[in-house]
């Protein structure tokens, strides 16, 4: 038996059922889970918040260019 590492109920899982990368979800609290290890299977929590990061990067990555062009322009006058 395996714990949701968010909430911590009880996920029946057989290790020989399951492959590494799979995903799951906990019945409990619906966290999306993935298949981290078998034998001992371990799951670890795939947030939506890590993507919403990613894309905060990416966009924080875009109006950094914006500034240092901006700020190449300014120099060039």
């Amino acid at each position: 038996m395996v714990r949701c590492p968010k909430c911590a109920a009880e996920i029946d899982v057989d290790e020989d059922e399951v492959e590494e990368g799979e995903l799951l979800n906990c019945a409990e609290c619906e966290a999306e889970l993935e298949v981290v290890q078998i034998h001992p299977v371990q799951l670890n929590i795939i947030s939506e918040d890590d993507e919403d990061e990613d894309e905060d990067e990416e966009s924080d990555s875009g109006e950094e260019d914006d500034e240092v062009f901006e700020e190449d322009d300014e120099e060039v006058e």
